[in-house]
């Protein structure tokens, strides 16, 4: 299907972004000559990623041969983690400190959980092996690498039979010459070995935490690296073939861009290096959607809401600037492994359309974390499903049609969805509309929950914020999460369901680089600052410039991890563009403490641990075109019929109008209760909303009293 966009300079032809998920890739493609949107969407391939990648393709009638720029976000990385399938690894670090990454720290969050349990590494003691040599803190050699040993380390890898290997030696951030001996060292005696160094990946302090992140890296490394290659093969190919997974083969083809969890975009071959920045590659296109949204609407602040078949992510906009977390755990705060990446502050649970209802021992009910997926997915896909989700909850209470059509030419089964809830609703003694109405309610709070995850525990109101929502469930489901939150104003956009890939075609390249080294403010100046500053602005630039991405103007926005002398955690601060002297550091970095902790001692000292820099290569960006006026009232062919819905289960289903998206035009009202259709989404209105329709063709909902 396609949808019209206004052209932007005529440079590139046809450009595309693919953006798989645990149910649905997606796929939007933009024709710079003819200034048109081409969507798809199908059912994700969970045996081979790829073959979805195509079948979206296909799907959005995207002529391969003709794209001249993919850009890509994938579950690959966060889905081998979380299922441990990646290489048989080994982690080399200095001598003394192997069993850093098993201890971890020594936090317990739940302080009186009898039952609680730490964080399992990813690889087992027996494959982490120490080398002689050790790095002070501030860069000085205490004791030079034994080459001679570490060698014979590696030969004893090598007869493991070991796919990759992380290294990770003592303060390698500040001086990394002894990890890239060991990394030589190995590639010599391990010549098909993937090979991760900690400086490459992470350059903060923090041995944990740092060691972490380059394990997880080097263990699903073998694993991306290839898929990455595979996949630049094919569409090097034209869609056809299988290529041979290098990756970097001559011939003409688009350049393949890959999504990053800090929502920017990376080519390649520094996506193959550093797997763990694709984290949540998928997820940062929508809230990169979201930001270009709200400057289109002339809004500073909001939160993005996502939801999707598998699960549900919000993020707070503030200012226009991404919201960017200070860590990443991998499973949770209490016992996931933390990732110590760029990543923007996403939060997610687990809970989607496919999301499954069940009862515990004690015959409670719960929706989620598990899911039925894209195979066999809900029940009413008609797949051989047979578990009740809340799309089937959605269908018998008549949210979405009974016998409508989802995208992959999927038709709705009616009967399938009673049987699956009334299955349910036989174990609980209850009615079936009330089965299907709690599975809602109970997926609704949960959806909540992400969002005062990202606001309420941050002492921000979710009532002072506009709610973006979009993912294929998101508007169906955002009048009831709303009124959870007391929040009244939602914007739904153009295309919800492939919104998150939309945002990844108005992603900038982006690197980001941080280096610690503790100055405390009195102790250096200005100048001091701007060297150093300049000299990992060099090292960015240089690095896209070797780059396979074609990009315009770079920028280098700044910042830095502070904090009072004497304590331990640290403020991450920007550093404008006008800041001359520590004196304008510490009053910004005052002014952030005070923000943060409700405090501040503009008295004391304090210190820089670590500096940042992002490079940010603009690339060119389809622009949102308005839609045709109209009055208040919607055309007559707008409104395509009506159906039951029911909102309360006491009051029965309530006959309801139902709307064509695609033929409102500006200016348009709609009252609920209503429902508003286009291909891949159903926007539900509930009793007391309202809808006006803006000059882009967004849904801007008014969201009545809380029940």
């Amino acid at each position: 299907m396609t949808s019209p966009i206004a052209p932007k300079g005529n440079h590139m032809p046809i450009r595309a972004a693919i953006d798989i998920g645990g149910t649905f890739t997606d796929v939007v493609g933009y024709d710079d000559v003819t200034g048109t949107l081409m969507l798809g969407k199908t059912l994700s391939t969970p045996h081979d990623l790829i073959d979805g990648v195509f079948g979206g393709l296909r799907a959005a009638d995207v002529p391969v041969p003709e794209l001249d720029l993919a850009v890509h976000g994938s579950t690959v990385v966060v889905n081998a983690l979380i299922e441990r399938k990646g290489a048989r690894t080994a982690l080399l670090t200095t001598a003394g400190f192997r069993d850093v990454y098993e201890i971890g720290r020594i936090n317990r969050p739940d302080a009186f959980n009898l039952a609680f349990t730490k964080h399992r590494p990813l690889i087992p003691r027996e494959m982490i092996f120490e080398v002689p040599e050790r790095t002070r803190a501030d860069g000085g050699i205490a004791r030079a690498l034994d080459e001679h040993r570490t060698r014979a380390v590696a030969r004893r890898l090598a007869a493991l039979g070991v796919e990759s290997v992380a290294v990770v030696l003592l303060h390698a951030y500040r001086a990394p010459a002894h990890e890239i001996r060991v990394g030589e060292i190995l590639r010599e005696e391990l010549p098909g070995a993937y090979v991760t160094l900690s400086h490459e990946i992470s350059r903060e302090y923090r041995e944990f935490e740092r060691t972490s992140t380059v394990v997880a890296n080097a263990f699903v490394g073998p694993l991306v690296s290839d898929y990455l290659g595979r996949l630049a093969d094919r569409l090097r190919t034209g869609g056809s073939g299988s290529g041979s997974g290098s990756g970097s083969g001559a011939g003409s083809g688009p350049a393949l861009a890959v999504m990053q969890s800090n929502g920017g975009v990376t080519d390649v071959a520094a996506a193959s290096r550093q797997c763990v920045r694709m984290l949540e590659s998928g997820p940062a296109g929508g809230v990169v959607g979201t930001i270009a949204l709200c400057e289109a609407l002339g809004r500073r602040e909001a939160i993005a809401f996502d939801m999707g078949g598998t699960t549900a992510k919000s993020a707070v906009i503030r200012d226009l600037t991404f919201p960017m977390a200070s860590d990443y755990f991998l499973g949770g705060y209490d016992t996931g492994l933390p990732i110590r990446v760029p990543c923007l502050d996403i939060v997610e649970v687990g809970t989607g359309g496919g999301s499954v209802a069940w009862l515990d021992e004690a015959g409670g009910v719960h929706v989620g974390p598990r899911s039925a997926g894209a195979d066999p997915g809900p029940a009413c896909y008609g797949r051989g499903g047979t578990e009740p989700t809340i799309t089937d909850a959605s269908v018998v209470l008549g949210h979405l049609a009974p016998s409508g059509e989802l995208a992959g030419g999927l038709r709705l089964d009616d009967g399938a969805a009673r049987r699956a809830v009334g299955a349910l609703a036989g174990r609980l003694g209850m009615d079936l509309e009330a089965t299907a109405a709690g599975i809602i309610a109970i997926g609704a709070a949960s959806m909540a929950n992400s969002v005062r995850a990202v606001t309420t525990e941050r002492g921000l109101d979710p009532r002072d914020f506009t709610l973006v929502a979009y993912g294929g469930n998101g508007p169906l489901h955002v009048g009831r999460v709303a009124r959870e939150l007391a929040v009244r104003r939602v914007v739904v956009p153009p295309i919800p369901a492939l919104f998150s890939a939309l945002g990844m075609l108005m992603a900038d390249q982006r690197l980001d680089v941080v280096q610690t080294g503790v100055r405390t403010l009195g102790d250096t100046t200005a100048e001091d600052l701007e060297e150093a500053y300049r000299t990992l602005e060099g090292e960015c630039e240089r690095a896209l410039d070797a780059g396979s991405l074609r990009f315009g103007g770079l920028e280098f926005p700044r910042a830095a991890d502070m904090r009072y002398v004497g304590q331990e955690h640290t403020v991450t601060v920007d550093v404008p563009p006008g800041t001359r002297t520590v004196d304008d550091l510490k009053r910004i970095f005052d002014e952030a403490h005070g923000r943060r902790y409700g405090h501040s001692a503009p008295g004391e000292p304090a210190q820089i641990v670590s500096l940042r820099v992002s490079a940010v290569g603009r690339l060119r960006k389809p622009d949102l075109t308005k839609i045709d006026e109209g009055t208040a009232d919607p055309p007559a062919g707008a409104r395509t019929g009506t159906r039951g819905i029911v909102f309360d289960p006491g009051e029965g289903a309530v006959v309801t109008p139902v709307f064509a998206r695609a033929a409102l035009l500006a200016g348009n009202r709609i009252t609920g209760p209503a429902a508003i259709e286009e291909p891949t989404a159903t926007t539900l209105l509930h009793p007391g909303d309202r809808a006006d329709v803006d000059g882009y063709g967004n849904l801007l909902l008014e969201i009545g009293a809380r029940p």
